[in-house]
């Protein structure tokens, strides 16, 4: 009888472990490139991409190698830019990040968010990279 006990303690432990790790892999910001062209700009390109951010998702800190022009399509962010108090964006509102800023969006919301962001970046250069 014990025996069976803990087994049944330990597959409703696995059970949980399973659920947990699982919403958390659901929580991930993810981009979306739409598309990339070449500007008549030398050395410049557009990137343009639809971010999606989970309700507790977060970007993370990061900067870019040129600027970033953004809109809020659907749901709130939670916009932290260096220098800056965060600021929350809602569907409908815009913003300009200056390249090599760092920054992060964050859905505190409790539904998704959406954000169209084009990138007028070096050519060849990650859009982003992991800021401190």
């Amino acid at each position: 009888m014990r025996r069976r006990h803990i087994s049944v303690g330990f597959a409703a432990a696995v059970v949980m472990a399973t659920v947990v790790v699982g919403a958390a892999q659901q929580a991930a910001f993810k981009r979306t490139e739409v598309q990339r062209i070449d500007l008549s700009a030398p050395g410049r390109e557009a990137v343009m991409v639809v971010a999606d951010i989970p309700t507790g998702a977060t970007s993370g800190r990061h900067t870019h190698p040129g600027e970033e022009v953004a809109y809020v399509l659907e749901g709130a962010i939670v916009l932290d830019v260096a220098g800056k108090a965060p600021e929350t964006l809602k569907a409908g509102q815009g913003f300009v990040i200056p390249a090599g800023v760092p920054h992060s969006a964050t859905n505190k919301a409790p539904a998704p968010a959406r954000v169209l962001a084009n990138y007028i970046i070096e050519k060849g250069k990650a859009i982003a990279t992991p800021a401190p």
